[in-house]
């Protein structure tokens, strides 16, 4: 018996494992079924995830619209990252890990066979939920991706050939970085060392270097979870911009932030399951599942 059959079954419904304090519910396909204007920048369809014997997503499908934020939220262990790393192929780096199921960017399956992954992890960019600069200069930091990716050419070899691109990546690397919040910041200081700067700079320099290869999707992992409120609020604020020009997903724990920056909200809870995705303001004010009510009013989680 398919999934929509046994929702429509007169059978009771299925008891599903849940954390304590968690109800047990059979999910209504009309709460996932959020519909937006335009077409979907990147869509889940069907989405099982594996890492061994482990199922860590259960048949999530998830359409991201463009230019805005989309939350996923839910409480740990709740397969909100494993969800967040299938649309860059991230989980390939997992040997355990394996997907099953449909992601696709622009229309264009992702898991297809001969995908490049770089070329795919440029357009579809991750933010990590720990700064993770590269130990070389501020500068270096923002034209690593851009060299790496054939756009910039620079160094001695490249002035003797007449190629030098040095000219452009100064401008790339101040446009990186005022897109970025941090130039008025570093401007004076781009050849220091990265790891000088503090955890809120690092967090907004490693959002410049996804910026700098001109993605079309940015992907955040928890990325104010490990900064203090002053930096979180210049991250929050920096989400609310970058959402005027492409789909930025962020996973976090903090309801609060959720609710304050993003324009939808997917709500993952026990056993990986999307259990209900819609605007943010109707997810926190009349959540349709009860148990998403219990979980955004501390219940369980």
């Amino acid at each position: 018996m398919s999934e929509t059959e046994s929702r429509n079954s007169t059978a009771q419904p299925e008891q599903r494992v849940t954390t304590t304090g968690e109800s047990s519910e059979e999910v209504r396909e009309e709460w996932t079924d959020y519909e937006f204007a335009g077409d979907a920048k990147i869509a889940a369809e069907d989405l099982d995830v594996y890492y061994g014997e482990e199922k860590a997503l259960q048949s999530v499908s998830l359409d991201v619209p463009d230019e805005s934020v989309t939350a996923l939220i839910g409480p740990s262990g709740c397969g909100k990252s494993t969800f967040l790393r299938c649309l860059n192929r991230m989980n390939d780096r997992i040997k355990s890990a394996s997907v099953d199921g449909s992601v696709t960017l622009d229309g264009e399956e992702i898991y297809s066979d001969g995908v490049n992954l770089v070329e795919l992890r440029k357009r579809v960019g991750m933010v990590f939920q720990e700064p993770n600069p590269f130990p070389k200069s501020i500068k270096d930091n923002i034209s690593y991706g851009p060299r790496k990716h054939g756009d910039l050419d620079t160094g001695l070899l490249a002035r003797l050939l007449g190629r030098d691109d040095t000219d452009e990546e100064h401008e790339l690397v101040e446009r990186a970085l005022r897109r970025a919040a941090l130039w008025e910041e570093v401007n004076d200081r781009l050849d220091d060392n990265a790891l000088g700067l503090s955890g809120g700079q690092q967090q907004r320099l490693c959002i410049a270097r996804c910026l700098a290869v001109d993605p079309d999707v940015i992907l955040m992992d928890e990325p104010a979870s490990a900064l203090d409120p002053i930096a979180t609020a210049k991250i929050e604020d920096l989400i609310e911009e970058l959402a005027e020009e492409y789909a930025v997903v962020v996973v976090t724990h903090n309801m609060q932030q959720a609710a304050r920056i993003s324009d939808q909200t997917a709500v993952f809870l026990t056993g990986g399951e999307l259990v209900e995705y819609g605007e943010t303001d109707q997810i926190f004010e009349h959540p349709r599942s009860q148990r998403v009510e219990d979980y955004i009013t501390g219940k369980f989680g």
